[in-house]
């Protein structure tokens, strides 16, 4: 018999790699995602037209639609991966943050203990629970938060995965995980910002673009590696928390000029802070914008994922270059096709 899961946030970058190396392993597959106006498969389409992913609706905010999904599904395994998980919108949104990433969670784990005391649960927790600590982070550095979304996932792993494991036995497990990205990361997000408008620039379909700050340091990997550790976290004998990352560190500008390279673009800088441009063969790509700031950065996150190495067997694939390779032909390509 065919082990069961059910994949919250399954129409997510991470829900829709998590789901294919499901599938690839012999899995049942259900996925709960909310009911919008906007098609939100695009990610996981052929699977669900083919089957392999049985949808269910429902949200965190509703405690009736996770029972409903959960008896449904009757999984073995749970993965968490839904939230609000932009973290400039956290400042904009925290109360929304918190309901979904903290009270969502206490819902979920209710339901699912409700249904059976035995099934595995994995929480997907952020390395912006870290927030000022300071770089090598690892599972005994000191949580300091420093934005309304690493709050909400701390408090989450205080007061729901932590307790439930260690007083009521649950088999819950935590990924830390640290920045993960790829072709299907959001387009919101800094990286796909960053391919995106470099790609449509070389296409001669955009002059320039904005970012915020330049110097913020990130641990970037690629999300299809760290899917893999969130299914072994849920194969051990006993649940933990474990860091996922791949122990580089690299800045914004840093990730504009591997960009740069990869189409052919001689990225040159001049001036200084709010006045900075980047500039390609003498015209003005890049400015920088205030707005783009957040009102509290963290400056420099990188991961000591050696627990998870040890432990786990689990070890990067996809490096820095290779990531954003990756995501620049991704979008270049899928410009390319849509500009015709």
């Amino acid at each position: 018999m065919a082990r069961r899961a059910l994949i919250t946030g399954v129409t997510g970058q991470d829900g829709s790699y998590l789901s294919e190396y499901l599938i690839s392993k012999g899995y049942d597959v259900w996925g709960l995602m909310r009911r919008t106006s906007l098609d939100p498969l695009v990610k996981i389409e052929s699977n669900v037209r083919e089957g392999k992913i049985q949808l269910l609706y429902g949200n965190l905010r509703d405690s009736a639609t996770l029972r409903s999904a959960i008896e449904e599904s009757k999984p073995h395994e749970i993965y968490n991966l839904a939230a609000q998980s932009d973290v400039g919108i956290s400042f904009k949104c925290p109360d929304e943050t918190m309901e979904i990433n903290y009270y969502g969670v206490g819902r979920l784990i209710h339901e699912a203990i409700q249904f059976d005391p035995k099934v595995r649960i994995y929480q997907a927790s952020t390395s912006e629970m870290f927030g000022s600590t300071k770089p090598p982070q690892n599972e005994g550095s000191t949580f300091d938060p420093v934005s309304p979304y690493g709050v909400s996932k701390l408090k989450a792993w205080e007061d729901f995965v932590k307790p439930y494991r260690e007083k009521h036995g649950l088999f819950i497990s935590s990924g830390i995980l640290f920045n993960h990205e790829s072709p299907r990361r959001g387009e919101h997000f800094v990286t796909r910002k960053i391919t995106i408008s470099l790609a449509k620039i070389k296409l001669g379909l955009q002059k320039d673009f904005s970012l915020g700050n330049l110097e913020a340091r990130r641990d970037w990997g690629f999300a299809g590696d760290y899917v893999r550790a969130m299914h072994s976290m849920l194969q051990q004998k006993k649940p933990d928390d474990f860091v996922i990352s791949t122990g580089e560190s690299h800045s914004v500008r840093d990730f504009v000029e591997a960009a740069c390279r990869e189409l052919d673009m001689p990225l040159r800088w001049k001036g200084k802070g709010l006045n900075e441009v980047g500039h390609v063969n003498g015209k003005t790509i890049l400015v920088i914008n205030k707005k783009f700031y957040r009102p509290y950065e963290v400056d420099f996150l990188c991961g000591d994922s050696r627990k998870a190495q040890k432990t786990l067997g689990w070890k990067p694939t996809v490096d820095f270059d290779g990531l954003v390779r990756m995501m620049v032909a991704s979008d270049l390509e899928r410009i390319k096709k849509t500009s015709r």
